[in-house]
């Protein structure tokens, strides 16, 4: 019976010993793991190159610009498998993705480029320990996992810089596309052109009260002279946005509406006495001057005084 608990005793702490050497294996796998990838640099990543040529990936780059960038992707590569550290990965897949988002590149050129990494390296080690298939095991156990980590991160940031760059730019065309104009002190005009969609009336209604406060304005003509058609619903936002501007201390005059939008106010039911409307730009830039205060005279012909 004693034999049997001390057997069993040193069955178990053969284990336990057996277990702990592996861990230990374990752990120095890695070490080497990057120690072979940082040895093999220059080879593997010109093998890497070939195959991102090979694709036919990252063509809108120059051979200096591909030398540097894929340089700096292994490197980091590298060192994200040695730390482990995704907060370091994250920060430097969004600088990435400042660099070469504006020189053209998609999103599918960067999941791509970065798998044929994890690839290049796989097969690299595969040649290093086929000659022992446990210890290549184990070293694919702690590479894969490590690896497809690389290429999500990668992936979701490129993708999420993306969107961010996209919406940054849609910000600006339609800043540009309705631009709040200071004519002279307390006067601001606002000329639309284009389609007026709900989105874009709810931001030209911001623009305006924020050019209103801006420039403490007494009063603001809009001109909807290049706007082909409006619905019920931006007829009612352009309303609202006239009551939001009193609000705020300015009086609205719309000018340049067409026959067709004069005609839908009317069959929308749209409340006209709470618009100011001139029938054209020039129009209401003498009237916004009147109630300024400001003389407006008219010059006689062009052989006049």
């Amino acid at each position: 019976m004693t034999t049997r608990e001390d057997g069993a005793v040193t069955g178990s702490a053969t284990t336990e010993s057996a277990a702990a050497r592996t861990t230990e294996e374990d752990d120095g796998l890695l070490p080497q793991l990057v120690a072979h990838l940082r040895e093999h640099r220059t080879r593997l990543r010109e093998e890497w190159v070939g195959r991102i040529h090979g694709a036919h990936l990252l063509q809108a780059m120059t051979a200096s610009e591909m030398v540097a960038e894929t340089t700096s992707v292994y490197d980091n590569y590298v060192e994200v498998l040695e730390t482990g550290s995704v907060e370091e990965l994250q920060h430097y897949a969004r600088d990435l993705s400042e660099r070469i988002i504006p020189r053209g590149v998609e999103t599918h050129e960067v999941v791509g480029i970065v798998l044929l990494l994890r690839d290049v390296l796989a097969r690299s080690l595969f040649e290093k320990y086929q000659g022992d298939m446990l210890v290549l095991n184990r070293v694919l156990d702690a590479y894969e996992p490590a690896a497809n980590r690389i290429a999500n991160t990668v992936a979701v940031s490129f993708v999420d810089e993306r969107e961010r760059v996209i919406r940054q730019q849609q910000d600006s065309i339609r800043e540009l596309s309705t631009p709040v104009l200071p004519v002279r002190e307390r006067l601001l005009i606002l000329p639309i052109i284009g389609v007026l969609d709900r989105e874009r009336a709810r931001q030209l209604t911001e623009q305006l009260l924020t050019g209103i406060r801006t420039h403490r304005a007494k009063v603001v003509v809009v001109d909807i002279t290049g706007v082909p058609d409006v619905d019920e619903a931006v007829a009612n936002h352009l309303v609202q946005t006239v009551d939001a501007s009193r609000l705020m201390g300015a009086s609205v005059i719309i000018t340049g509406l067409s026959p067709e939008i004069a005609q839908t106010l009317v069959t929308i039911g749209v409340d006209l006495s709470k618009m100011d409307t001139i029938g054209d730009l020039q129009g209401g830039l003498e009237e916004a001057e009147r109630l300024l205060g400001f003389t407006v005279t008219r010059r006689g012909g062009a052989g006049g005084p």
